[in-house]
């Protein structure tokens, strides 16, 4: 089928382009090249070089004589929505284009606020384009468990039955989002759904986990088509962030106890779930929910599994525990159901010593690319700064 990817520079949109390309569908790639941005604003950089797009499609069509489509653009330009989709013409389109970063929506008000409009905004052009221009394309938008919090209870995927005053209905699962980041997904949930119902396009929301490792074999092939790694204070997951820490001789900083427990999955089974979501579409008017993670670790779980990791490497980290920058339950109750990619056909990775090993040895090879000052927490998530 024709699949556009937007956002298909990024971390989880490069892989997903090429494992659809490789499997036969026609891919075209929407991006602004603003996640190479954030890196010069910050400081910061992906821990393996990663060459410019035009590079990496070029040696992709080289080794595989298959052609990605590229169209720079921004999905807030509702114009470049219009002619991108009008052009192409997708019978899918995977939305991966957005602000992803947590801490980077907590920095101030104008990160907030940029966060906010570019997820938002640009999720209602698509929609609105898809409804006027290919109302039978499918949308699978990447959005995250982080929209449910930590509640007391179990975690649904999507909905939750409830019982009132002795009537029952069928809802949409309450939501208890930890960021300006977290909440862009929400308004980006309620909207598609919005969309579903009163223009009757087909939508799937993936809610993910945590997504580490950072190769699939198509972007291990070939050096052009490395994929980025990302292991800074702001950008970089826990498991990142640890495993550059423990390879450049840092110590290993884990946020308060620990005790903060997160669904994880592998960029392996990303890409897949991205092909499972497509192979079997959602029908029109239907807007599904599947919780997109594989397995369920804590932090402090993570911190050790590299620390046992690299001492069997002949390295000595440090394990140091940090006053947590964000606002969060330590301890709590996690209990999230992931049933329905699971009925599709995906065969997880779970995260292992191996896996670790490999990422350690990944890091200990780009040792001279390891800035060690942006390790550490930048965003005080405890009191609003107007502009930094």
């Amino acid at each position: 089928m024709r699949v556009l990817v937007a956002g298909g520079d990024g971390f989880c949109g490069w892989p997903t382009a090429l494992y659809l390309s490789v499997r036969g569908h026609e891919v075209f790639i929407a991006d602004n090249m603003s996640r190479r941005g954030w890196d010069e604003e910050l400081g910061t950089n992906s821990l393996t070089r990663i060459s410019t797009l035009e590079d990496r499609v070029a040696r992709w069509k080289e080794l595989t004589g298959r052609e990605i489509g590229v169209a720079a653009g921004d999905l807030t330009d509702e114009r470049y929505v219009y002619e991108t989709i009008d052009r192409w013409r997708p019978e899918a389109l995977v939305h991966f284009a957005e602000q992803r970063a947590a801490p980077y929506s907590m920095i101030d008000r104008s990160h907030a606020v940029f966060t906010q409009v570019n997820n938002v905004v640009g999720t209602l052009n698509v929609i609105f384009a898809i409804g006027e221009v290919v109302p039978d394309c499918h949308l699978i938008k990447l959005g995250t468990m982080g929209e449910y919090g930590t509640p007391n209870i179990d975690i649904e995927e999507g909905y939750i039955e409830i019982e009132h005053n002795g009537r029952k209905d069928t809802l949409p699962y309450p939501k208890q989002p930890g960021s300006f980041y977290h909440l862009s997904k929400v308004h980006d949930s309620h909207n598609i759904m919005f969309g579903c119902k009163v223009w009757g396009i087909r939508a799937t929301d993936l809610n993910q986990g945590v997504v580490y490792n950072v190769e699939t074999e198509e972007t291990a092939s070939d050096p052009v088509l490395t994929n980025r790694y990302d292991y800074d204070g702001i950008f970089g997951t826990a498991l990142n962030r640890f495993i550059a820490q423990a390879a450049s001789g840092s110590e290993i900083t884990v946020y308060g106890e620990g005790g903060q427990t997160r669904g994880f999955i592998d960029i392996r089974d990303t890409v897949r779930c991205i092909e499972l979501a497509a192979n079997n579409p959602a029908e029109r008017g239907e807007f599904r929910v599947f919780n997109q993670f594989t397995e369920q670790w804590s932090v402090l779980q993570l911190a050790r599994l590299v620390e046992k990791v690299a001492r069997a490497l002949d390295l000595d980290p440090k394990l140091v525990h940090l006053d947590n920058p964000r606002v969060e339950q330590e301890a709590h109750y996690y209990k999230a159901a992931n049933t329905r990619l699971m009925d599709l056909g995906l065969k997880p990775h779970l995260l292992d010593e191996e896996t670790v090993e490999r990422l350690l040895l990944t890091a200990m090879e780009n040792r001279d690319h390891i800035h060690p000052e942006t390790f550490a927490p930048r965003v005080d998530w405890r009191r609003p700064h107007y502009n930094k």
